[in-house]
């Protein structure tokens, strides 16, 4: 279960690699144009664009990097297929789809299905192609279907499985989201104590994408609250308004930084060059925009006892904030251009100790987890052990070998690295350049008992397999890149 959380772990790093500079733009974007969101500056509107087409689709890049990551072979039909997954997911459970399976209106749909599309659901699609194709990308079917054998079984098979999630997400789904909505009206009521639970559970719900459930109750109107609105508004109560909003300032913009931190320097030396590269991007990205996913997701797999420790302590960030009044909002999210923004705003109180209060958290974070990281050999970024690699299966082994051994029979034949450009195959035949037809064996590729042999140029030739091409192919690009 370790190696599967830190093969799950290491697939996120993908996709996560490209938050940071997303998030700056869209942080700058937002600077420029803090109340149009880009309706008042062609240059904010470009900016928040460019930044939001990645932070808006992190689910779609999660099922992606998570299907590739977690093949054991990464292949781009495992891709494709955590893409097909993501797709047959959220537009079977999409409001729109939900009202016609309901015979109801669009308004009346439970909103849970609003947000369908977040980062859990991406990783369970990513895991379901994953699964999939480990299992199916190798299995020949019989002569009259061998078109969709192995990799192009895979997404089909990926489609099928992920209508059975959905039905399972059908009931489940709501039940959970609108479960989170009632205990959020709860803490609610408890001043800061319950803004500290707010903190905890909204962090610890990212994974899952259910952290919205609560946001929707404290940030918006659903039960009255709508701190983020009445912030920004100058309706609500100096010193109050703002308090589910406040702690998260020092968390943002100098716990996670100086988490970061902890994670370069308890990484292995060979390896820091990298982390510090990440770390560095997602660090600023974190503490300039209140973007902190590329850091989140860096360790939240791969060291959940991290991840809690990081639900705790936001909430008890908030719960601080909350308590001595402290107050500060944010429209996009904690960041620096949020906080400058917000700090001279009629319901701001005393919002610069937020920033004091941030400093005291960056050392709480950065000792921490440095602590917890080396005592309990976390595998953060940067320490994974130098031999983890992802475990290849035996499916369908007779059948692979019988392959490999055709493989390199023809390879031979066609005159081994000295002599082949390039290898490609269609249907039922391989593609291949090679220099010199001369050095060409056709006898010995024929000895694999091939159809036949087409030279159609120069350097041209055509070596017709059958219906089962793709897998020879496959053996003789693994030759090729030994």
């Amino acid at each position: 279960m370790k190696k599967y959380f830190q093969r799950l772990g290491r697939s996120l790093m993908l996709p996560v690699a490209v938050l940071p500079a997303a998030a700056i733009l869209l942080g700058l974007g937002y600077w420029v144009d803090p109340t149009g969101w880009g309706a008042d500056s062609p240059l904010a509107a470009f900016l928040i664009k460019a930044g939001g087409s990645l932070i808006d689709n992190i689910p779609i890049l999660f099922a992606v990097g998570v299907a590739l990551g977690m093949a054991k072979e990464k292949d781009g039909s495992s891709a494709l297929s955590g893409l097909v997954a993501y797709l047959v997911v959220t537009t079977l459970l999409s409001s729109g789809t939900v009202a016609m399976l309901q015979g109801i209106e669009v308004d009346k749909v439970d909103p849970a299905f609003a947000k369908i599309g977040n980062a859990f659901v991406g990783i369970i699609s990513g895991l379901v192609a994953s699964t999939m194709y480990n299992r199916f990308s190798h299995v020949q079917l019989p002569d009259a279907f061998a078109f969709f054998s192995g990799k192009r079984l895979v997404p089909i098979m990926t489609a099928a499985s992920m209508l059975v999630v959905s039905a399972v997400l059908f009931f489940v789904w709501p039940v959970v989201f609108s479960g989170l909505v009632a205990f959020g009206e709860g803490i609610a009521k408890l001043g800061a104590a319950g803004a500290g639970l707010y903190g905890f559970f909204n962090r610890l719900l990212i994974p899952t994408g259910l952290h919205h459930a609560l946001n929707s109750v404290f940030w918006f109107d659903v039960a009255g609250i709508n701190d983020i609105g009445n912030f920004w508004s100058g309706e609500g109560v100096k010193g109050t308004t703002g308090m589910y909003q406040a702690g998260f300032f020092p968390i943002m913009m100098f716990g996670l930084p100086a988490a970061g931190l902890a994670m370069y320097h308890t990484a292995k030396t060979k390896k820091k060059k990298q982390v510090a590269s990440l770390m560095l991007a997602a660090g600023f990205a974190a503490f300039l925009t209140g973007v902190t996913e590329p850091i989140e997701f860096a360790f939240m797999f791969v060291a959940p006892m991290l991840y809690v420790v990081h639900a705790a302590l936001t909430g008890i960030s908030l719960a601080i904030a909350s308590l001595f009044h402290w107050t500060a909002g944010f429209g996009f999210s904690a960041g620096l251009i949020d906080f400058i923004l917000s700090s001279r705003l009629p319901l701001a109180n005393m919002p610069y100790m937020l920033l004091l209060q941030g400093l005291v958290f960056a050392v709480i974070y950065y000792f921490l987890f440095r602590f917890l990281i080396t005592k309990f050999n976390l595998m953060t970024p940067g320490r994974e052990d130098d031999d983890a690699e992802d475990e290849t299966g035996s499916v369908n082994m007779n059948k692979r070998e019988r392959f490999a051994q055709m493989a390199a029979t023809i390879y031979e034949g066609l005159g081994g690295d000295e002599n082949v450009i390039s290898v490609d195959n269609c249907i039922t035949r391989l593609r291949l350049e090679v220099k010199d037809m001369n050095k060409v064996d056709q006898a010995k590729i024929k000895s694999t008992g091939v159809p036949g042999i087409n030279i159609i140029g120069k350097t041209s030739i055509q070596v017709i397999v059958g219906t089962q091409v793709q897998f020879v192919a496959d053996e003789i690009e693994k030759i090729r890149k030994r």
